[in-house]
């Protein structure tokens, strides 16, 4: 789990591209992305980097006892 609450969005999108390469070395089948609600720009910034990923099978925001739109869950290739 990445949180990047209170990162300031340059700050996050490179600690989300480390952080990825990283859990993708390591093998893991998913990891959980706590960006915030605020006012979505990160939240946004992060969806284009996913869907760029080649690595990325899939994401989708956690269920709501889980942070809802406040957190990302990213599935693997």
């Amino acid at each position: 789990k990445l949180d990047l609450r209170g990162q300031r969005y340059e700050e996050a999108m490179t600690n989300v591209d480390r952080y990825i390469d990283a859990a993708i070395l390591a093998g893991y089948p998913s990891v959980t992305l706590v960006h915030g609600k605020g006012t979505g720009a990160l939240r946004k910034g992060i969806v284009a980097y996913l869907q760029q990923n080649r690595a990325v099978k899939h994401f989708e925001f956690a269920p709501p006892n889980a942070g809802g739109n406040g957190a990302t869950i990213v599935y693997f290739k």
